[in-house]
């Protein structure tokens, strides 16, 4: 198996650090969210490369191996939406199919909204539609909610501060695992409400916290804290909005998002149907807000059939070739052999269809493959 590639582009005058695996004329697109970089998606990466797609994951600028900006207390949303136009550009794709998890689903929106075009497809996991804004969720959360806390200037750079970088991450990942989302008391910072005995979830090893580190130590935190705290309640313009693409929201049912006022109802509300028509909401029973890292065989095995959905529609590029036949991308037992021969499939009027097979035959596929359709079936 290949393995992932790495690469700056140059975007926008900023070096962006890019990710890529893979070479099928398909392109999955992958935003990361926060504290997070390209790596977040390694997982998936490599599945939909060995399923046959190209694999593309970035540093958003400010974050991890990508170039801060010169004037970093400047930008939102918009900024990411350009970057990942323009990375599309730089590298030749017409078209991708974007997966966002955290703050990476916001970019993912609002390219479907404003550039239809460049959207196969969206698979978001624990955020459905938003747009950047006023939030009343955010509002009916009490003092010590950590996005509010985040938002007050200074004041989670003197929290993480107090730590080395690996410890900042490892806390995170720990507070963000859980059911609730962090909230301290008055007298305490986020940071505070890890016990420092407390070990890594059991699905995140050393060797991943270390990656993580060694990306923020170049970058740090301030620019990451300062989109959070500048842009997330800002409006960003956008009106009347409409996702047409085809998605995909994956949410773990201990996904501490779920218990943001009111957004459990608003993920099986008509509203969010409106504005995303062609919607499909599946639960992971233990999901959390990282299920792409804690579950990523569950997480991919929900995407394929969107994937095979979408990008095998009636825009498939259709390819002769010579020696192919019906499944000349891969074949499959029974319907495989039927299906694979020069002549139409036809029985006698004594016969049904599955009676053409002699059951001893060789299949054309391997039996791994033959495997593989089965357990998703």
């Amino acid at each position: 198996m290949e393995e992932i590639k790495h690469s700056h582009v140059e975007v926008n005058g900023l070096k962006l650090h890019v990710a890529e695996i893979g070479t099928g004329p398909k392109v999955l697109l992958f935003l990361h969210g926060f504290p997070q970089i390209w790596y977040t998606w390694r997982y998936q990466m490599i599945a939909v490369a060995k399923a046959g797609y190209r694999a593309v994951a970035y540093d958003f600028r400010g974050y991890g191996f990508s170039e801060i900006p010169a004037e970093p207390e400047k930008g939102g949303f918009i900024d990411l939406v350009e970057d990942t136009i323009s990375l599309l550009d730089s590298l030749s794709i017409s078209k991708a199919f974007l997966v966002g998890t955290d703050l990476g689903s916001f970019p993912a929106y609002m390219i479907a909204v404003l550039y239809p075009e460049r959207v196969a497809g969206i698979v978001s996991l624990g955020v459905p539609f938003k747009l950047p804004g006023p939030s009343d969720a955010r509002d009916l959360m009490p003092e010590g909610f950590y996005c509010k806390r985040w938002q007050e200037p200074g004041r989670a750079e003197a929290d993480f501060g107090r730590f080395d970088v690996k410890t900042v991450i490892k806390n995170i990942y720990i507070l963000f695992s859980k059911t609730k989302p962090p909230t301290a008391r008055e007298d305490q910072e986020i940071m505070d409400l890890v016990d420092p005995s407390t070990p890594l979830p059991p699905w995140l090893s050393e060797e991943d916290l270390a990656v993580y580190a060694s990306s923020y130590l170049k970058s740090g935190f301030r620019y990451p804290l300062q989109f959070l705290r500048r842009t997330l309640g800002i409006d960003c313009g956008i009106t009347n909005p409409k996702v047409e693409a085809p998605t995909l929201l994956i949410m773990g049912e201990k996904d501490y998002a779920l218990s943001f006022p009111g957004n459990a109802d608003y993920i099986k509300s008509d509203k969010l149907k409106h504005i995303v028509p062609d919607l499909e909401t599946v639960f992971v029973e233990e999901g959390n807000h990282f299920v792409h890292e804690k579950l990523p065989e569950e997480g991919f095995s929900i995407m394929v059939p969107k994937l095979k959905a979408t990008f095998f529609a009636p825009d498939l590029d259709m390819v002769f070739l010579e020696e192919g036949n019906h499944f000349v991308h891969s074949d499959r037992k029974n319907l495989y052999i039927l299906y694979s021969g020069t002549e139409p499939t036809a029985a006698e009027e004594e016969q049904e269809i599955m009676e053409l097979i002699d059951l001893y035959i060789s299949s054309p596929p391997s039996e791994e493959d033959l495997a593989v359709y089965v357990v998703s079936e």
